[in-house]
This record gives structure tokens, sequence and C-alpha cells, in this order.
């Protein structure tokens, strides 16, 4: 069975920093990751999606975590189409003009291909440092199954190798019926790890979670079950504690998910006020006392 790697899809958001989940003295963005490692032995970079991280910022995480850390790494809002401020591009990326948010049509090629460049840059540091889990590609709602969209997940993974990259797709039409055996049978050809999510049901952006493995890694990633899913703000989209019975339901399913792969990667992304943290410590322990040989970290 392969190791089972638990953490959460954030260290510093502002809500965890206010919380109290870190003691007083993990004062700055280096101390507070290091508090982090000493307690998970893996982590989401989200901030990655917002802005492309600089070098120099990737090697301070590798310089503040220890040997056998593992960074998850999401992709630029851009290279997965959802629509990008153009303020958080670096300056002498930035189209003149136009408006204020854009997507990849909007951007030269030459322009996207340093883009893409100066993301591999950045993440060279954690790579080299063997600290590098997966680069994820998590795609907007909107994007619906079809060949065109087959094409453009395969180019974006193309562009990330020899790294692993693991796919969330957020569009029901993946998951309809005999589409969801074509859709894992895709990720299978194209060696990608299918991102399984556990998320709120019955809304227009819901796929089912299908806790499967289509690569070497598997994944999946908490999303909680808010009742603001769809009108709440963001910290109240993702307000939620998993109950003790749900965690242990899905320690029992992670335990054989871990069967299909070489290694699993979990993590909590109901980042709210340390709930997060809360809950992915619940199920380490929960991992812990069910299986030894799931070693989770």
């Amino acid at each position: 069975m392969g190791v089972i790697k638990v953490g959460t899809s954030s260290w510093a958001d502002r809500t965890l920093v206010r919380s109290g989940w870190y003691p007083r003295q993990a004062n700055t963005p280096a101390g507070r990751l290091r508090h982090y490692a000493d307690r998970f032995g893996l982590v989401e970079v989200d901030t990655s999606y917002y802005a492309v991280p600089a070098p120099e910022t990737a090697q301070g995480w590798v310089d503040a975590t220890p040997d056998g850390f593992t960074f998850n790494v999401k992709a630029f809002s851009l290279f997965t189409g959802h629509p990008t401020p153009v303020a958080t591009l670096p300056a002498d990326l930035r189209p003149a003009g136009g408006p204020a948010r854009i997507r990849r049509r909007d951007l030269p090629t030459v322009a996207y291909d340093e883009l893409w460049n100066r993301f591999r840059a950045a993440l060279a540091p954690i790579a080299a440092a063997d600290r590098l889990g997966a680069v994820l590609l998590q795609f907007p709602p909107w994007l619906a199954r079809g060949d065109a969209a087959r094409r453009r997940i395969a180019e974006l993974a193309s562009r990330c190798r020899p790294w692993r990259v693991a796919v969330e797709l957020r569009h029901a039409s993946w998951f309809d019926g005999a589409a969801a055996l074509e859709t894992l049978a895709f990720l299978r050809e194209q060696r990608l790890t299918f991102c399984c999510v556990d998320m709120p049901q019955g809304h227009p952006d819901s796929v089912p979670p299908i806790p499967v493995a289509t690569a070497d890694l598997a994944m999946i990633r908490f999303h909680g079950h808010s009742s603001a899913w769809t009108s709440g703000d963001k910290e109240d989209r993702f307000r939620y504690a998993y109950g003790d019975e749900e965690l242990r339901r899905w320690s029992e399913l992670l335990i054989d998910l871990a069967g299909q792969a070489d290694e699993l990667h979990v993590l909590f992304n109901n980042c709210c006020a340390g709930q997060a943290q809360r809950d992915a410590e619940r199920l380490v322990g929960l991992l812990d006392g069910a299986d030894r040989r799931a070693v989770p970290s």
C-alpha cells in the first residue's frame, strides 16, 4: 500500500494566522511554515494560483522545511482558463490597455510562454530539493468535457513535465454516467493524477467524489459541505467542520485508495480559522490507528 500524506491547502491564510493555531513565537512566514512542517508532511501552495512566485520565495519555502516534506503547487489561474487580474502578472508581461482581467487569448504567445518559463523557474528550487509532489491543474467549472478540453489538458500537462500533474475537473459533464469511465481512462492514458474532491452536491459545479487512482500518485481534496457554497463569500463557502463519523468513513476509503497507488495526498481545503488543520490532525490519528503501513505525515 502506498504512503499516505495528509496536509492542508494553505499554511498562511489570514484566518488561520488569527485563529491561534500557531504559537506566539511562530510570528514570521518562515516560522509558521516550520511549525506547520513539524506537524504535517504535505502542503498545497495556493498563492501560486494568484501570482507566479519568485524563485527566491520558493527557495525560502525549501529552507524552512525538512527533507521529506512535500509541496503540491497550484498552477497560475491564467494557465487553467480563469479570468486573471492583469495586475497579478509580472509588470513586463502585462498587455498595455485593455480590460482589468484577461484570459489566455488576451496575452501574446511570447508573453504566455515566458510566463510559463517563470512558473517553471519558480518551481525549480522545490523540485531540486525533491519536495515537489505535483502541479495541480484546477480547471474552472465551465470547462465541459470534449475533445478541445482534452487537448487543452494534455497541452498544459506537457508544459509541466517531467513533474507529476494532478487534474481537478469541476464540470458535471466529465462524470455524467458512462462519461466518468471515459474521463478516468483519458487521465490514465495521459499519466495524470485524478484529483478526487469531496464537496457540496446538487449545485451546477458539483462533481461526485470518486476515490480512484489514475497514476502512481492519488489525490483527494476536501472542500467541506458548507450550506453557503453558492451564496457566501470565500470564507463562508469553505466554513465546514468534518464530523467524527465522516472522517472515520473517509479513513477507510483512503486506505483502500492508497492500495491503488504508490502515494496518496490528502488535502483539506476547508480553510477557515484553522479548521482544515484540526480536521487533518484528526484524520492522521484515524489513519495511524487503522493501519501502521499507511504512514500519514
